[in-house]
């Protein structure tokens, strides 16, 4: 016997509403968030700058939000966004005209790849919001990942032209004109790009959407790239012209470090990791329904910026399949409301075995068969 109550585009099923908490389990969203959220976080100016390469996240939100909202959301930020880096770099643009500055060309053509990488994530999330059909029957969030892969490779590419740039002007300084004008630039690219980072990143989190955190980072990377503009610009004031490029090279590692970090959280997305806390959210969400016994089973998965379950679960062998089926909804209720960003759930019941009968006992050889192969 399995539960599974599929949204339908204009969510009609009513159990896909959650305005309070579930009259029958005694606890609503504020229980989700106690033990998602129960750990302590480092504090300090060490965590603050930690906090800049590797953004915390739980890899959820603090609450559930209707799947096409969080989309929408998404696309807004990407909007929004969008604007804001175009601006900065058709301002530094203008000064590179009158400066001649290549270090903050280079840093102008970042901010502009930095702003186009939003199209590529902006088309995914469109596509996140189609329909499931009968060949990608799980939807198409998925693009969503995809389009962090893309996002990833533009913060390897920032890296490797920031490296490129700062070797090339270590063996081969460059002179700088108008260097107050080239830092007040580079101040406000690096006020741009961080900006739009700290958008990102806050959205990103709230509607779970890896990707768009990755895109972010990318934002944040380029921000390095502007700081390095303004601190080789005052390394050139202070008679120091070799300060640009090495400046630029502290600041590639940096972005070496962002790079990690957005590589590390888009990899668990295709590889369809979780965060331990909310396995821990569901199997304790599950327990706690009144008729389930025992797990068999629980899984959970991203597909773009939701999240799906699948459990078995064993009941009472003396049950009716309508109370059996009862004990299924409530579970997969509970999860819908004390697992953040979780759209749906497939609950599977056992009965308790007795007497040594083994219920699945015609799977077993399937089993064998997985097992061996692994």
């Amino acid at each position: 016997m399995t539960s599974s109550h599929q949204p339908s585009g204009g969510h009609t099923d009513p159990e896909r509403h959650h305005d309070g908490p579930d009259p029958g389990s005694g606890h609503g969203h504020q229980h989700a968030l106690g033990d998602t959220h129960a750990h302590e976080h480092p504090r300090g100016v060490k965590a603050w700058f930690s906090s800049l390469l590797r953004p915390h996240s739980h890899d959820a939100a603090d609450s559930v939000d209707a799947a096409l909202e969080s989309s929408a959301e998404g696309i807004r930020a990407l909007k929004i966004s969008l604007i804001v880096l175009l601006v900065t770099a058709l301002v530094q643009a203008v000064v590179v005209a009158f400066t001649g500055s290549v270090a903050l060309l280079a840093d102008t053509i970042h901010n502009f790849s930095d702003a186009l990488t939003a199209v590529p994530l902006w088309i995914a999330f469109v596509l996140g919001r189609r329909p499931a059909s009968r060949r990608y029957t799980y939807g198409f969030g998925r693009a969503e990942d995809l389009a962090g892969v893309f996002i990833v490779a533009m913060i390897a590419l920032s890296a490797a032209l920031a490296g490129y740039e700062s070797i090339r002007r270590l063996a081969d300084p460059q002179p700088i004109r108008n260097v107050g004008v080239v830092i007040a630039a580079g101040l406000i690219g690096a006020a741009g790009n961080e900006l739009v980072a700290l958008y990102r990143i806050r959205v990103g989190r709230r509607i779970g959407s890896a990707a768009l955190v990755a895109d972010g980072l990318h934002a944040r990377a380029d921000g390095f790239t502007s700081l390095a503009v303004v601190f080789g610009a005052l390394g050139v004031l202070a008679g120091f012209p070799l300060a640009d490029p090495i400046v630029g090279i502290g600041i590639t590692v940096a972005i070496l470090f962002v790079l990690k970090g957005a590589a590390r959280d888009i990899y668990r997305r295709l590889m369809d990791a979780v965060d331990p806390d909310l396995m821990d959210s569901a199997e304790a969400s599950i327990r706690s329904t009144p008729g389930v016994e025992d797990i068999e089973e629980l899984r959970l998965r991203w597909i773009g910026h939701r999240l799906r379950a699948e459990t078995g679960i064993v009941v009472d062998a003396g049950l009716g399949i309508v109370d059996a089926h009862a004990i299924a909804v409530l579970a997969h209720h509970r999860l819908l409301h004390d697992v953040p960003k979780l759209i749906d759930a497939t609950v599977h019941v056992s009965p308790r075995t007795e007497g040594g009968l083994d219920h699945h006992a015609a799977l077993a050889h399937h089993r064998r068969q997985v097992r061996d192969a692994t």
